[in-house]
């Protein structure tokens, strides 16, 4: 099995003016990095026009389904009938994207298939990553 997942997904951005655009993003989760979920949004979604990726927890997304969740760049709430809002936080301003709740549970539930929550810190591997971090050290 592949040790990373990819999902596409419909996001449908909220402008401040009141009118959506939906455009194309993609989810991935990558064993190796067993904590993080990545979200891409395309270049014709961003202000600089080119890919943006955030980066956030797993668990922060699949918490943010239930309740509302986060206080720093990323936050996540339920919203409605079957959506999830995931706000974006940065320094030029804040982007909120809505997204099908069940598209979002069918990529937690692939991602627990690769590495079961509870159970991330079993594919770290830390003597790689400090070796990395203490490379320049000497």
């Amino acid at each position: 099995m592949s040790p990373v997942i990819e999902q596409a997904v419909q996001a449908r951005l909220v402008a401040s003016v009141p009118r959506t655009e939906t455009v194309a993003a993609t989810l991935r989760y990558d064993r190796t990095d067993p904590f993080a979920v990545r979200m891409a949004f395309p270049p014709l979604a961003t202000l600089e026009g080119t890919e943006v990726t955030w980066e956030f927890s797993r668990e922060l997304l699949a918490s943010g389904i239930h309740e509302p969740v986060g206080l720093g760049d990323v936050r996540v709430r339920p919203f409605g009938y079957g959506r999830t809002v995931l706000e974006f936080h940065a320094p030029e301003g804040t982007a909120m994207v809505h997204l099908r709740t069940s598209d979002l549970r069918r990529f937690l539930e692939r991602s627990e298939d690769l590495v079961p929550a509870g159970h991330e810190h079993l594919h770290l591997n830390l003597d790689h990553d400090l070796t990395e971090l203490l490379r320049d050290a000497c």
